[in-house]
């Protein structure tokens, strides 16, 4: 059995055993945190936590790892509940356009973005792919997140898009952390669909989503609501049948335009809605009666230059909101959610204690694992950061170019 004892804790984060599941509204700029604290784990499971002048002592110190953590921070490690971490190729080629004047939607236009990695995947053997993923799965792990969502949609066929659910599939069964499986058969139309959107959708329905769920290859369905991609009767349509299997909504919205699909997602079960650059008055108010999770990508807004997601005023409506890299060769090739969080504050304006909400508690119940991550409690084994020394909290969000993270526990 291996034990460990970190004493002198400076901030013990997020601890506790009757926090919410979700924090919402007001709630979500205060957080639970000790002073002076000390954490004990056998095996990484939680064992005992509190202030040093509560703490008991050990009698039994053979074999125990102490570990002085005076002028540290430790915290459960973040949840990444957004990605698309699977995938063949970068597209440094389409970042270049960028800065000659194209916008996102014009590459894509001219046959890049998403039809891009589409291409790239399907040349690529399934066992290619698998360890490609599985060495940013570590890379991601060394950044401090510990729990992750990953989807397809990079196929945009029959056989792309079940190799990339296998390959999902095998990175849940052999890496270190929790990982969650998405379909998004509907990120784009493929070119040989260009003049049959529906023959499309029939495939992804009729032949897909029954193979899918015969190989329990997915946890939840996503689609792409948006101008020029799938509208929102396309993505109700989608909803419905991913709904049989047993699927739920996970999906992209309001990127670059309203639509409406934040309410329609909403009435269809959806665990979040996700992007959200764009917003009004009806989204907002949907999401305040709902326990639907916004969640912010300000990766994707930080790298293509359009709006950042409108935090506070989702605060303020009493919305959960949480926040995710976005990770993926086009629009967020970043998994590193130490910058998501110094975005969060330095351009969205949420305080460090929002923005640690929301990379944890909240990120956790978007996609449905707050029994297990997102906080540190008695009994629970998910994986806690340590942090290097720093003054303060909000030097993670402020000092955004610093490598915070002294220790993983996994």
């Amino acid at each position: 059995m291996r034990k460990q004892f970190i004493k002198n804790i400076k901030g013990l984060v997020q601890a506790g055993e009757e926090l919410p599941a979700v924090l919402r509204g007001k709630q979500m700029n205060q957080l639970a945190l000790i002073e002076n604290a000390y954490l004990a784990l056998e095996d990484n499971e939680v064992i005992a936590y509190g202030p040093m002048n509560e703490w008991p002592g050990i009698t039994d110190w053979r074999d125990v790892e102490v570990i002085d953590a005076t002028n540290c921070f430790v915290l459960p490690a973040f949840i990444d509940s957004h990605t698309h971490t699977v995938f063949a190729a970068s597209r440094e080629e389409e970042f270049l356009d960028r800065i000659h004047g194209l916008t996102y939607e014009e590459i894509a236009a001219k046959g890049g973005g998403i039809l891009n990695s589409a291409k790239k995947l399907n040349q690529m053997s399934e066992e290619a792919l698998y360890d490609a993923a599985l060495d940013r799965i570590h890379q991601i792990i060394a950044a401090g997140t510990g729990a992750l969502e990953i989807k397809s949609g990079y196929g945009l066929s029959l056989e792309g898009e079940l190799k990339m659910l296998r390959v999902i599939q095998k990175l849940k069964q052999n890496a270190p952390i929790q990982i969650k499986a998405t379909f998004l058969g509907a990120h784009a139309i493929p070119a040989e669909f260009k003049n049959d959107r529906s023959g499309y959708i029939k495939l992804l329905i009729e032949e897909l989503l029954p193979l899918i769920a015969q190989e329990n290859l997915a946890d939840y369905i996503d689609v792409f609501c948006e101008r020029n991609y799938f509208s929102t009767a396309e993505m109700e349509q989608l909803l419905d049948a991913g709904a049989q299997y047993g699927l739920l909504p996970k999906v992209h919205v309001n990127q670059f335009s309203v639509l409406g699909g934040v309410a329609a997602a909403i009435a269809k079960g959806a665990v979040s809605v996700d992007h959200l650059e764009e917003i009004d008055e009806n989204d907002l108010a949907a999401l305040s009666k709902s326990n639907c999770v916004a969640t912010l990508l300000p990766g994707c807004s930080h790298f293509l230059s359009i709006p950042y997601g409108a935090a506070n005023q989702l605060i303020a409506a009493n919305a959960i909101v949480a926040l995710a890299s976005d990770f993926n060769p086009g629009s967020s090739p970043s998994f590193d959610l130490m910058h998501v969080l110094s975005l969060a504050c330095i351009k969205m304006k949420m305080t460090p204690q929002a923005a640690i909400n929301a990379l944890t508690i909240n990120a956790a119940a978007a996609i449905e694992i707050n029994e297990t991550h997102g906080k540190i409690a008695l009994g629970r084994k998910s994986p806690i950061i340590l942090t290097k020394e720093m003054p303060s909290l909000a030097y993670l969000a402020y000092a955004y170019t610093e490598n915070h993270i002294q220790r993983i526990f996994i």
